[in-house]
């Protein structure tokens, strides 16, 4: 949970110290994009070989070492020199995050049995939404204070001290993984990698995930443009408070998840009313923004608390492979997320900030048919004993999600 915390801050306080890279480095808006755009690229370039990686090491060790990885390049973009050097180290910093976020959601989840993981990984994502909300809120302040640099330092020296102090609180379960030849790998891999319903889960989600990010990460910087009046802190507020409502939002959506039979009826009662919200963001008051963004908040948090609970029921992931197909889940829409984030910045500069946030409302939107192509009933999976680590069991040889 702490770990999740301080990987989330990582992702935000870059977001939140955007006026004065650009100012301090000459970049422009588009350039900026692009720095947040390589952090997306990295962080989904990389999401597919941590799965497959944690396979062969298992989700406790890859988590581990994620942290370690991820705050080296965190604290080195603090020295950058230009924005491209910004670019380049910050796509180091997604390709850590890559090898955290699924192992360390596999590794919760094989913590708990079947039936209750889904409060447990609403809380699990509630500790990304307290990170990036202290990331933004935090980062401008110390942004503000010290200089941008110490904005990232902070976040590179927080992550290498929770790489020092995982493995003593994080507990072993289960056995090792097999070793396996890379045939193996990629025989036990193939059920995670052609299900179709995981790749329609993906799909369809892709827009939310990336109207979520814009809206936290570029609201400072469309405040910074559009209200100039409006301090730095005062700009970076409004995300933070829809990332503090997420707190509430990602538990009580997991415990509804686990109690409804359909959970894509959840997926849509959330995804709808988001991209209308995004389409409000300017032409919006002060006091209506806290309202937007105070619903953006519990329907981020109540949907992506159901995205990663589903997958722990399809047959397909349900086993060792759940690593592996969030893993994909993630990458499809980081990929998505990444292109449009640059694309929002171009819209901005070019056509007005209006143009960009109905892009993003439209990207939310209109991918949501193909929840059709889900399995979204919740089956009756059989329970995992309490203290096993999904990751590392198999029946004579078959993958656990295949005997499942």
């Amino acid at each position: 949970m702490f770990a999740r915390v301080v990987y989330a801050f990582n992702w935000y306080n870059v977001g939140a110290v955007l006026p004065l890279i650009g100012r301090n480095l000459g970049a422009t808006t588009p350039e900026l994009g692009l720095v947040l755009g390589a952090f997306l690229a990295g962080a989904a370039v990389f999401q597919i070989p941590a799965g497959f990686v944690a396979l062969r090491w298992g989700n406790r060790v890859v988590s581990i070492a994620a942290l370690a990885v991820m705050g080296t390049f965190s604290l080195a973009s603090a020295f950058s020199p230009d924005w491209i050097v910004l670019a380049a180290l910050r796509f180091g910093v997604g390709a850590g995050a890559a090898f955290f976020f699924a192992p360390g959601l596999s590794l919760v989840a094989s913590y708990y049995p079947v039936g209750t993981r889904g409060p447990v990984i609403g809380l699990y994502n509630a500790g990304f939404s307290i990170g990036s909300g202290i990331g933004l809120f935090a980062g401008a302040l110390v942004g503000v204070a010290f200089g941008w640099p110490w904005a990232l330092a902070v976040g590179g020296l927080a992550l290498l001290g929770m790489a020092a102090l995982a493995p003593m609180a994080l507990p072993k379960v289960g056995t090792a993984p097999p070793r396996r030849t890379a045939h193996e790998l990629w025989r036990a891999s193939l059920p995670v990698l052609k299900s179709r319903p995981l790749w329609a889960l993906a799909v369809s989600c892709m827009g939310l995930w990336t109207a979520f990010y814009v809206a936290a990460q570029y609201f400072v910087q469309y405040a910074h443009e559009v209200h100039p009046t409006w301090s730095l802190t005062l700009a970076a507020g409004l995300p933070t408070l829809m990332i503090a409502v997420e707190v509430i939002g990602g538990p009580l959506g997991g415990w509804i998840g686990e109690r409804v039979r359909d959970m894509r009826f959840l997926l849509v009662g959330t995804g709808v009313p988001t991209a209308v919200a995004i389409c409000l963001l300017p032409f919006a008051s002060w006091s209506e923004l806290v309202v937007v963004f105070v619903a953006l908040g519990f329907f981020d948090g109540a949907l992506f608390a159901v995205m990663y609970l589903l997958p722990t029921y399809l047959p397909e992931t349900a086993g060792e492979g759940l690593s592996l197909g969030l893993a994909l889940l993630n990458a499809v829409q980081i990929f998505a997320g990444s292109a449009l984030a640059v694309g929002f910045a171009f819209v901005a500069a070019y056509d007005g900030y209006t143009a960009a946030w109905f892009l993003a409302g439209a990207a939310a939107i209109v991918p949501l048919p193909l929840l059709a192509f889900v399995r979204g009933h919740r089956p009756a999976a059989p329970q995992v004993p309490t203290g096993v680590e999904s990751v590392g069991l198999e029946t004579h040889g078959v993958p656990a999600a295949e005997s499942l």
